[in-house]
Order: structure tokens, then C-alpha cells, then sequence
């Protein structure tokens, strides 16, 4: 089920290790966090097939890693309205939301992959292995900012 913020701490009342997933046409970029949801950590890629593969390989992993709910990046246009890829990312959420289930959060990930590239060249590495890691580090980004701001909300 997807559901707003609020919906998805009721869900978690005592917390447990989320997945954030930046997803792509060609690729799911996947990492996770500690079951205290205080740091994320980039884990894999998939490489996307067919939809019915996509769900197996991430609900194979979501089960191995012991995930108790699911962040998802949501591709807004930097005017904060949806395009034709944010409806794709919605679609998808819609699609893995009952299969998976899990509780399903969309979040604002308007600048994570830019956020992540600066990183990396900064860091000088290659453009292969920026390739090789940006998506898994994009789904790190993701996941810590909602757990930031999630686990600001339990506190505050």
C-alpha cells in the first residue's frame, strides 16, 4: 500500500529496516538502512528485464535483507509538478505496492542523482564507475533524506 508520511510511521510504529529504491528505465538502484533508521547505505543495482522479473528480483532481496517498508523516489520536475517519468515511477509504485507487501513511500527526489554525481566527481572517479554506482548511491540519497526527516518526525 502506498501511503503519505504520516500513514507510513503508523505502519512502522516500532520502526525496522527500510529499502530506498531509485528507479530507472534501465536499472533499480536499491539501499537500505539500519532497523533505528539512522544511515543509509547504497547496496545493489538490478538491471530491469520485464516487470514480472523486476518484482521477483526485488522482492527476493527485500526478503533477504529482512525490509519492513520501501522508499521510493519520486521524480518531480524541479517546479514540483509530475512528468511523464514521475507518472512512470507512480505507475510502478502502484504496480510492486501490493505484491511487495510492504508499507510504500513516495518521496521528493528531485536532486538526488545531481547531489550524487557532484559526489563522485569530486571524488575522481572514472565515468564508468559513476555509472557502475549512481544509482544505488542515488537510492542511499533518497533513503536518507526520508529516514532524516522521518525519524525527525517520530522525535520532534
Amino acid at each position: 500500500m502506498i501511503l503519505d508520511r504520516a500513514g507510513f510511521l503508523a505502519a512502522l510504529p516500532e520502526g525496522g529496516r527500510l529499502a530506498g529504491l531509485d528507479v530507472g528505465t534501465k536499472t533499480i538502484g536499491v539501499a537500505t538502512c539500519d532497523a533505528g533508521w539512522s544511515f543509509a547505505t547504497a547496496l545493489t543495482t538490478i538491471a530491469r528485464t520485464k516487470f514480472t522479473a523486476d518484482l521477483a528480483a526485488l522482492a527476493a532481496l527485500l526478503d533477504r535483507e529482512r525490509i519492513a517498508g520501501v522508499v521510493v523516489g519520486l521524480p518531480l520536475s524541479m517546479d514540483g509538478r509530475d512528468s511523464p517519468r514521475t507518472q512512470s515511477v507512480r505507475a510502478f509504485a502502484r504496480q510492486v505496492a501490493g505484491p511487495l507487501a510492504r508499507p510504500l513511500l513516495l518521496w521528493d527526489e528531485r536532486w538526488s542523482t545531481a547531489a550524487v554525481e557532484r559526489a563522485m566527481v569530486a571524488a575522481d572517479l572514472s565515468r564508468a564507475k559513476r555509472a557502475e554506482r549512481v544509482d544505488k548511491l542515488a537510492a542511499a540519497h533518497i533513503l536518507q533524506g526520508a529516514i532524516d526527516a522521518l525519524a525527525g518526525a517520530v522525535l520532534g
